[in-house]
């Protein structure tokens, strides 16, 4: 009987420790050094692409002179308050711009449509002041992280870390060394891996990502072992419980 009750708890033990990762898969960046030095030459700049919905504001010393630049629309939600109209970048990467018309900005960063504004409204505005921000920026983060979901993003720029961040970071069953990023690229997906235990994943080109790219976080080997690692521990503590209630049956005998 002893001898069953060793067997067992073994295969306890051995079920806990599948469930274990070891510390060298969960630590970011193993391999930077005590005040290492990394230069990020990084050249990402956001750019605009089909879908997108930009805000766009025009502003001058005259306010009446750049007022027909600037549609509102009355929200619902607040009543007679206006609200600045967003344009949808078309299938043909244009938007429709009051007065100016179509403008194609696919392709272009915020920067380089304002530049193209302010020579498409040299007619018509002395120094403009052109506000552009993309509305709907968001990221969705899969996988094995805490809070899987799709985020609002404020910025025209977001890393990984932090839109991983946003998902309460990688759990323990999560790959740190393999994680995917899909992007879309007029339609096309292309697939990227990053590997968050390496210093060089700073330079990736997937290090900032853009609107609506999706991260996924793969399962580690315990998650993959296992179809699930809940049932694994409830399957160890029943095997535990069974060890002591027969333990204890066995001593009350003796």
């Amino acid at each position: 009987m002893f001898q069953k009750i060793k067997v067992a708890c073994f295969i306890a033990m051995a079920c806990l420790a599948a469930s274990c990762s070891p510390s060298k898969d969960v630590v970011y960046f193993q391999d930077a050094g005590q005040f290492e030095t990394l230069v990020d030459d990084n050249t990402f700049t956001t750019k605009f692409k089909v879908d997108d919905l930009v805000s766009i504001h025009i502003s001058t010393l005259d306010p009446e002179a750049s007022a027909p630049f600037n549609l509102y629309k009355v929200s619902e939600e607040d009543g007679i308050r206006p609200e600045q109209v967003s344009y949808l970048v078309d299938k043909n990467g244009e938007i429709d711009f009051p007065v100016i018309g179509k403008i194609k900005i696919e392709g272009l960063s915020p920067s380089e449509t304002r530049e193209l504004l302010r020579e498409k409204l040299t007619d018509y505005l002395k120094d403009p002041i052109i506000n552009i921000r993309i509305r709907n920026f968001t990221v969705t983060v899969l996988g094995a992280v805490n809070r899987p979901g799709t985020y609002p993003i404020n910025g025209e720029q977001i890393t990984i870390m932090e839109a991983l961040g946003y998902a309460g970071d990688i759990n323990i069953k999560g790959r740190r060394d393999n994680i995917m990023v899909i992007r879309d690229f007029d339609g096309t997906k292309v697939y990227n891996r990053i590997n968050l235990n390496q210093k060089e994943s700073l330079k990736s080109p997937v290090y900032y990502l853009t609107q609506n790219d999706v991260v996924y976080v793969e399962p580690n080997k315990s998650g993959k072992t296992a179809s699930n690692l809940d049932q694994r521990s409830s399957i160890a503590v029943s095997i535990i419980s069974v060890l002591v209630t027969s333990t204890v049956v066995l001593l009350t005998r003796n």
